[in-house]
């Protein structure tokens, strides 16, 4: 007799591949499969905008992990009664699992990135369009107040036709009548390249005046952006991984835990459109600068000291008031930023980390990182390696 050899699950892709986040998004999925099972994957041409591809209605599969972006799309879905995991943050199917960037966790990121700089003035530009544009735009000004500030908000000119050179000459207008020095936070990385592209129209000096950050971390929008853009990276390697993980246990008959799934994101890239310490006292910049140039070579508050001569008392409360941290605190700060990016993008011991990024011992690092991050090294990279 033979045995019965179990056939291939048939999956489909309703994913666009014309940008770094999908693309993301796909590599996670094939990652799945490697990890645990092949399926036979059906990837079709599609746009965010698209109509239903015609295949759809006669499709014979078992499975879809598909970016919702329409009603169209929503309702052909919604009439096939198969398993499918949403990857949209359009949210049209509330009935299904759905996997998205934690936009509270983007905002935060954002916001502490800036607020380390020394900013005292930030603003907001979003598109409207977008959920997650949305929930970016109501979040990081509650972090901004929450540190004592104030946040402006951009909204397009009502009349304000909708080609792209209007609405950068409408971005410049606003970010003109913005008070400077600004941080300011971009919904996605092609906003922040219009905000950067603004400020070239009008001769406003990026980062001493303006700073700006994006997001999605797509190398090569935020590198062909003048000057290069800083940006919050996305982990949708892992969003891709988690939805493949949902549709499996679903076409599997097993009952989904959350139909909610939010992923945080990664860490910040930085690059020049950041890299400015709005602060006026020369002596914290200085301890500041060396602090991030040298904190993976295990320094301590003393050679800080010796980098930019002051009083001890003198440092510690200058640098608390203007960046809300210690110099210790911010020392460990920058030793497990780095840690993090070990962890997620490369195979290295814990040991080699430890040692790369100014820890003396790998016991003391586990400790100081769980203390922090909320988890240990182990799980953070489990969950976050790419």
């Amino acid at each position: 007799m033979t045995a019965n050899v179990k056939t291939r699950s048939k999956v489909a892709l309703l994913i666009e591949t014309s940008n770094a986040y999908a693309r993301g998004l796909l590599g996670g999925v094939v990652a799945y499969m490697r990890e645990n099972r092949t399926w036979s994957i059906y990837l079709a041409e599609h746009g965010r905008g698209d109509k239903p591809p015609a295949w759809l209605a006669d499709w014979k599969g078992n499975g879809i992990i598909a970016r919702i972006e329409n009603r169209d799309i929503a309702k052909a879905l919604t009439n096939l009664n198969l398993p499918i995991v949403d990857v949209s943050a359009a949210r049209l199917i509330p009935s299904i699992p759905w996997v998205e960037t934690d936009d509270k966790a983007f905002a935060r990121l954002a916001a502490e990135h800036l607020l380390e700089r020394g900013f005292k003035n930030f603003a907001y530009c979003g598109d409207d369009r977008f959920n997650w544009s949305i929930w970016r735009s109501q979040h990081f000004p509650r972090f901004i107040a929450a540190a004592g500030h104030k946040c402006s908000v951009y909204s397009p000119s009502k009349r304000m036709p909708a080609d792209a050179e209007s609405h950068i000459e409408d971005i410049a207008e606003w970010v003109t009548r913005l008070p400077k020095p600004v941080g300011v936070m971009a919904c996605y990385d092609l906003r922040g390249q219009q905000v950067l592209d603004a400020c070239r129209r009008r001769n406003i000096a990026v980062p001493d005046e303006v700073a700006v950050i994006g997001v999605d971390n797509d190398e090569l929008l935020c590198s062909l952006s003048d000057p290069p853009l800083s940006s919050i990276i996305p982990n949708n390697h892992r969003t891709g991984f988690e939805a493949a993980a949902i549709l499996d246990r679903m076409m599997s008959g097993k009952k989904v835990k959350s139909l909610t799934n939010l992923i945080p994101p990664l860490g910040v890239a930085m690059r020049q459109s950041t890299d400015v310490l709005a602060i006026e006292d020369k002596n914290i910049v200085q301890a500041v600068r060396y602090i991030r140039e040298h904190a993976c070579e295990g320094i301590n508050v003393d050679d800080v000291l010796r980098a930019a001569p002051q009083s001890r008392r003198v440092l510690e409360t200058r640098f608390n008031k203007l960046l809300g941290r210690t110099p210790h605190e911010e020392i460990l700060h920058v030793q497990l930023n780095r840690v993090k990016e070990l962890l997620a993008e490369s195979d290295l011991s814990l040991e080699t980390i430890a040692e790369r990024a100014g820890f003396e011992h790998p016991e003391y690092l586990s400790v100081a990182f769980k203390r922090e991050i909320g988890m240990p090294p182990s799980k953070y990279r489990a969950l976050n390696h790419h």
